[in-house]
């Protein structure tokens, strides 16, 4: 099982301010111990909004709106793609996690092919094995 851990920002991560040296070494550890483990896939910082747009889709419109964006509950600064047997493992790896002060951190579990299982045709299988490969994702 796949998961998106998604890692909420903060007035501090929106003003570019850089963590600390002592949580990047806590968080290096941390990613290390995942990374050992087998549990981490992929993981980033991201800018702040002020970098970022959003595009919105109405009919055959595309708006661009240029960051930053204020609604701080819905800003992500980084996240975490984890591979774990169960929802259960991949909570316990998060609560290792180096967080305090209130954090909420959000874990989301990935779609796979088997959860398509009456839509996904065997040419949209296809196709999205061909995807896999060019991509260099393994499933």
């Amino acid at each position: 099982m796949r998961f998106m851990v998604l890692v909420p920002g903060s007035p501090e991560s929106e003003a570019g301010e850089m963590p600390s040296t002592e949580l990047i070494e806590e968080m290096t550890k941390y990613n290390e111990e995942l990374a050992k483990a087998g549990v981490m896939l992929a993981g980033d910082g991201l800018h702040p909004t002020a970098k970022g747009a959003r595009i919105r889709f109405e009919g055959d419109r595309r708006t661009v709106i240029d960051g930053p964006f204020t609604e701080a509950k819905e800003i992500v600064a980084g996240y975490w793609i984890w591979e774990c047997a169960s929802r259960e493992e991949a909570i316990e790896w998060l609560k290792r996690a180096p967080f305090d002060g209130g954090t909420e951190i959000e874990l989301r579990q990935i779609f796979d092919e088997e959860d398509f299982a009456e839509q996904l045709t065997p040419e949209l299988r296809e196709a999205h094995q061909r995807l896999a490969e060019q991509t260099g994702q393994q499933r």
